[in-house]
């Protein structure tokens, strides 16, 4: 309140006065009079003064306007005048052409009158309840309030608006609105309350936001719409950027796939006005924020599979590939394809079958890189071209396998009618333009990165120099080019290059070293002492030195690590060759570059480090340095754990196969036990099932029986003088051969169960050798198998009991078979009448057909009973085959245990051998005349150390 005073106070005082007065008077009016209409005059004419004479209106009449919301809601017209009044206090619009002075004082000014506003908080909640009225003259205005709330404070007006209940909610209801005027300017408003602030972003977003606002876009023309779709981008950025959670949930919900019409481009290239290429601008930024390398790698990945399913990275390839697009929308576009197609496989691979419509067709990657080492290109174009090229080789060795097959000599098209991407980076890597020299040197490097195989292909690029002279090799071409002493640009990327190369490969190492021009240039430049511009050069020359030692195989006798380490100790100094090591961590434009994997620089001068060579300098840094001051007794001692390191390496890794083999091994066993289980509970069920037809057999059979006895013993009272002169011959002979059929049948019925009975021996012979072969087996599967084979004796009992049950009812069989026999044989009885006859002709019948019925069903119970026994040689032969199994695993249990039971001996001889001189040592003392104090002292020692190595080699330095 006294900067108001202050600011006042500095203002003229002679027409001011009048209209304080004035000013006063309305605000007495509006805080006394009792008549509506009065206060609504006074509070229009003080709207009318809001904007000339600010200060004094917001000094005299805040308080009385925040009364009039409060009391008189239901008046919509002195709530509008109001709100516009407190709307011109508080905002900055109204400057036009005014002095900067007075535009700082005027932005201060509303800072303030916000902050007056705010400091109640009902305030703020007031005007949320009043954005709920529909009348046009409340809500425009209110929204506009609240905008400029939020443009002044915004934090505090957020955490005001968040805490305050249904707060966002209201505001979200705007985008409903049918009035294109409260929409738009409510989205607006959300874009001042989204900004920098997470948990309303995701209050938004899950008020439906996305669908309301991409509804917006399609309705308004998405990128030919004006003003309104650039607003809804930029809303929907600050609620997608560096918010994992609405860019999840924006995935999930579809709405990627919505993008693909807003890059439908057509060929007229007469639409590109100056709100389209905003709009588009926009559009591409925010697909690069669903899959920017900032995000967590997951969300980037999915985003990018969408993108690539729904169509939209091959819409982007084709405004890539189109003509007429605007500069800034196609480098844009470049730089949205790098970063859809970053480590993802599929749209990596996608992206090199791109071919530019030209005749012949090229693909896109050549057009491009055509672009990236033409130095009449725009350079950020340039820039976005080398990103594309980076991202499409990032974790994509298929790629950069096809990038270096075009250099070798096998795949150069000799005819020369095409040009091909290695061609290009040649090129490029050896022109006049140091530009272009950096470009095709850290574009080689990203197709050697994390790639070992492919630099050692690199190595047999060969290059004609001139004409007469034999080729020399890249690796050579780039040191002779580096010796020649070219542009800083060109000398730090051909550097960068050739660090990425040899390290991690050792045979390039060997290669570089070979040359024996190429250690005294280095060693010459580190020793140098030159101009700051020079010592970037100079450190990157003392990171190729160090990595040629770091990664050396020995393999030159002449530059061995020990002798590099030497020379570096001669000509340059441990402590100084450090010292211009660390030159590249500490430039300024190191730690630029180590933030973003995009090439962004404002100019090509700025164009020294990229990102990957900063993250391989971080990774190397330390490492040379210890290897710089190791002695080579320690680089031996190095090597020698690194050996030791390797074999036991080797036997974890082979125990642990050995331990998942006999894992998935216990699994099948399991499975197989599991499987005989299942089989028995299925046996034993068709045998409970069989066992009670059986019963159901014997009780009719016995029916039978009793039946026939009593029908004969009929027949035998009356068969002393009964004759039976009615029954045919052609009848009886009918019967005597169904007779014979029916011994036939029991014939075949005793092979059948001759056959069975073998089957049992065998089965018992292959038991018998099971007996033999289940007492090696483990506890475990002894008792499932003691199990199983309780469980084929009970089947074995059961098919005996059967057995003879079948051997019993043929027995009866047969007699029933005689007596009929012996009846069929009999004398006929005279007298008796034919009804009679043909009676007992018809029962004797049935009786026969019931017989041939029932011996019928026999056989299928037999046939049944021998299916079970075929079912039961399967499950021993499974069982036989699961002991074999675990005897072998237990034999290789045993070889095991033999095997740490010689390695423990071996200890226990070195054991001995140790404390063998130990005891040499201490006699030596003893004749040397040590005195029996220290002697002691080194007895307890020993003793005390029996079983820690380490503490012994301690005593051992004692002596």
């Amino acid at each position: 309140m006294n900067f108001l005073r202050g600011v006042m106070g500095g203002q003229s005082a002679g027409p001011q006065h009048t209209e304080a007065e004035t000013i006063q008077k309305l605000c007495d009016r509006v805080a006394s009079s009792t008549l509506l209409d009065d206060r609504r005059n006074a509070v229009r004419a003080l709207k009318s003064l809001s904007k000339k004479y600010r200060l004094e209106v917001g000094i005299q009449a805040m308080e009385h306007l925040i009364h009039v919301l409060q009391t008189d809601r239901s008046d919509s017209e002195i709530i509008g005048y109001a709100l516009d009044t407190l709307f011109n206090i508080i905002s900055n619009d109204e400057e036009e052409e005014v002095e900067e002075n007075s535009t700082r004082q005027s932005e201060d000014l509303g800072s303030q009158f916000t902050e007056i506003f705010i400091k109640q908080q009902e305030n703020v909640t007031l005007l949320l309840s009043l954005l709920e009225e529909f009348d046009f003259h409340v809500r425009w205005p209110g929204v506009k309030l609240l905008t400029s709330l939020l443009k002044h404070l915004g934090p505090q007006v957020q955490q005001i608006i968040l805490v305050s209940p249904m707060g966002v909610s209201r505001l979200m209801d705007l985008l409903a609105d049918s009035r294109e005027v409260i929409r738009n300017d409510g989205v607006l408003l959300l874009q001042a309350l989204t900004r920098s602030n997470g948990a309303i972003q995701k209050i938004v977003a899950f008020e439906n936001a996305f669908e309301r606002l991409l509804d917006i876009i399609t309705e308004e023309g998405n990128g030919d719409g004006g003003i309104v779709v650039e607003d809804c981008l930029i809303l929907l950025q600050n609620l997608l950027k560096n918010n994992n959670s609405n860019q999840n949930f924006f995935k999930e919900g579809s709405y990627i796939q919505r993008m693909k019409p807003w890059f439908e481009v057509g060929d007229e290239n007469s639409g590109w006005s100056a709100q389209k290429v905003t709009n588009l601008h926009l559009m591409l930024q925010l697909v690069r924020v669903l899959v920017s390398p900032t995000n967590p790698p997951g969300a980037t990945s999915s985003c990018q599979k969408a993108m690539f399913q729904c169509g939209l990275l091959q819409q982007l390839c084709t405004i890539l590939m189109a003509t007429g697009v605007p500069a800034d929308i196609l480098t844009e576009t470049i730089n949205t394809v790098s970063e859809v197609i970053r480590g993802c496989q599929a749209n990596q691979d996608y992206f090199a079958s791109v071919n530019a419509p030209s005749n012949p067709p090229r693909p896109a990657i050549v057009v491009l890189l055509m672009s990236m080492v033409n130095e009449r290109q725009p350079f950020v174009l340039r820039c976005a071209v080398l990103y594309c090229f980076q991202c499409f080789l990032y974790k994509n060795q298929k790629g950069q396998g096809e990038i270096v097959s075009t250099l070798l000599p096998s795949t150069i098209d000799a005819t020369g009618n095409s040009v091909s991407a290695g061609q290009l980076l040649c090129g490029g890597l050896f022109s006049t333009d140091s530009l272009s020299n950096w470009c095709a040197a850290v574009a080689l490097a990203h197709a050697l990165q994390e790639n070992a195989t492919q630099k050692e292909q690199l190595l047999r690029v060969q290059l004609a120099t001139s004409i007469g002279n034999p080729p020399v090799s890249l690796l050579q071409q780039c040191t002779n080019i580096l010796s020649q002493g070219s542009k800083i640009q060109t000398r730090v990327g051909l550097l960068m290059l050739l660090c990425t190369w040899l390290s991690n490969c050792p045979i390039a190492v060997t290669h570089f070293l070979h040359n024996s021009a190429n250690v005294p240039f280095l060693t010459g430049q580190i020793a140098e002492n030159l101009g700051e511009e020079e010592q970037l050069v100079q450190g990157l020359c003392a990171l190729l030195l160090g990595i040629s030692i770091y990664f050396n195989d020995n393999s030159l006798e002449n530059y061995m690590k020990e002798k590099l380490k030497q020379l570096i100790e001669k000509r340059i100094g441990k402590e100084n060759f450090i010292e211009k090591l660390g030159f590249i961590s500490k430039h300024e434009l190191y730690s630029r570059a180590s933030q973003k994997p995009q090439p962004n620089f404002p100019s090509p001068e700025y164009m020294i480090f990229d990102h990957e060579f900063t993250k391989l300098v971080k990774e190397l840094e330390g490492v040379i340095t210890k290897a710089i001051y190791k002695s080579s007794e320690e680089d031996k001692k190095e090597e020698e754990e690194k050996k030791t390191l390797e074999q036991h390496d080797s036997i974890v890794t082979h125990y642990k196969n050995v331990i998942r083999e006999q894992d998935l091994q216990l699994e099948e066993l399991k499975q197989q036990i599991s499987t005989l289980k299942c089989q028995n509970e299925q046996l034993q069920t068709a045998v409970t099932q069989q066992i009670s037809q059986i019963q159901q057999h014997k009780d009719q059979y016995n029916l039978l029986k009793v039946q026939l006895g009593k029908d004969n013993q009929h027949q035998g009272s009356h068969s002393d003088g009964a004759q039976m002169n009615g029954i045919q011959p052609e009848e009886i002979g009918r019967l005597r051969e169904e007779i014979k059929e029916l011994k036939s049948n029991q014939e075949l019925l005793r092979s059948q169960l001759a056959e069975k009975d073998s089957l049992i021996e065998k089965l018992k012979s292959s038991q018998a050798s099971l007996d033999a072969n289940e007492a090696t087996a483990s506890a475990r599967d002894s008792e499932q198998i003691a199990e199983l084979k309780q469980e084929l004796a009970t089947l074995k009992s059961q098919v005996n009991s059967q057995s003879m049950e079948i051997t019993k009812l043929q027995t009866e069989k047969q007699e029933l078979l005689q007596k009929t026999e012996a009846f069929a044989q009999s004398v006929p009885v005279p007298g008796e009448s034919d009804t009679v006859i043909a009676a007992k002709t018809t029962d004797i019948e049935g009786r026969l057909s019931a017989l041939l019925q029932e011996t019928k069903e026999l056989k299928n119970e037999i046939k049944a009973l021998s299916d079970e026994r075929t079912a039961i040689k399967e499950q021993l032969d499974s069982s036989n085959s699961t002991i074999v199994i675990l005897q072998n695993e237990k034999n290789q249990l045993e070889v095991n245990i033999t095997d740490s039971k010689k390695e423990q001996d071996d200890l226990l001889v070195l054991l001995a051998d140790q404390d063998q001189k130990i005891l040499s040592l201490k006699n030596k003392l003893k004749e040397l005349g040590h005195p029996e104090e220290e002697e002691d002292e080194l007895e307890s020692i020993d003793q005390e150390d029996d079983d820690d190595d380490d503490d012994r080699s301690q005593g051992d330095n004692q002596l």
